[in-house]
């Protein structure tokens, strides 16, 4: 599909932004269903905050979670196939964009943090071992941040090459943690959400983890890979320009 017809008229190019969408919306609706499984479970049900109980806290960081990627599909692939978003905005639309996304990246993270609080201390292991795993699991996350920073750029990761033609013909990042895996921002990136989880000894947090991590591979494979091969007409690179 190549056009999307609107009153009438065709609208060129709007067939890729909906590139593999209905199976995003598919795999979405099925790692709800199985948080929903989970929800009732006596671990997940303890405790509140703020008037708001565990539960609810747990839909919190799965709806964030999720419009949080859809945010970034919509306006990667608005960008990139339909320019939509600078035409408008001109040199001001990425960094609106940007702003947008670490809005909802730092709610996102903030509803698990505020999650674990709630439900802390209803993993039934001893709060030391727990709390040496969430050390381990930080180290990469930490890790990752400092070689965005240092290497990659965080204009670059948050997906600057679907705005900007200077990026795409950036040199592969081979330093820091893109040394062990192309994939650091998916691979390690989200670990610090375990870490969280595993410091307040929370089930219900470690679900919500999971379901980010989970996610946001949805992410990769049905938006960012197709994104990638467009933009880079090669699979070699299509691991480095975004964060998602």
């Amino acid at each position: 599909m190549n056009s999307k017809k609107k009153g009438g008229e065709s609208i060129p190019g709007t067939g890729p932004v909906f590139e593999k969408q209905a199976l995003h919306w598919g795999i979405l609706a099925l790692l709800l269903l199985a948080l929903y499984g989970v929800s009732g479970t006596e671990m997940i049900r303890q405790g509140s905050l703020w008037g708001l109980g565990s539960v609810q806290w747990l839909w919190t960081a799965a709806g964030l979670a999720a419009v949080h990627q859809v945010y970034v599909w919509f306006c990667w692939r608005v960008e990139l196939h339909l320019q939509f978003i600078t035409r408008y905005l001109g040199k001001r639309g990425f960094s609106l964009y940007a702003f947008g996304f670490a809005i909802l990246g730092i709610l996102r993270a903030a509803a698990v943090f505020f999650l674990a609080a709630a439900n802390r201390d209803t993993l039934p292991v001893h709060p030391a071992v727990l709390k040496s795993l969430a050390v381990i699991s930080a180290v990469p996350s930490v890790y990752l941040m400092y070689s965005v920073a240092r290497y990659f750029t965080f204009r670059r990761a948050l997906g600057g090459d679907h705005f900007f033609e200077s990026y795409r013909n950036a040199p592969l990042v081979r330093k820091g943690i893109f040394r062990f895996t192309l994939n650091g921002m998916y691979t390690y990136g989200f670990l610090i959400l375990w870490s969280v989880a595993l410091w307040f000894g929370s089930a219900a947090a470690l679900c919500a983890a999971a379901f980010n991590h989970a996610y946001i591979w949805v992410h990769y494979f049905c938006t960012e890979l197709p994104d990638m091969k467009r933009i880079y007409r090669s699979g070699e690179k299509n691991d480095l320009s975004s964060g998602g």
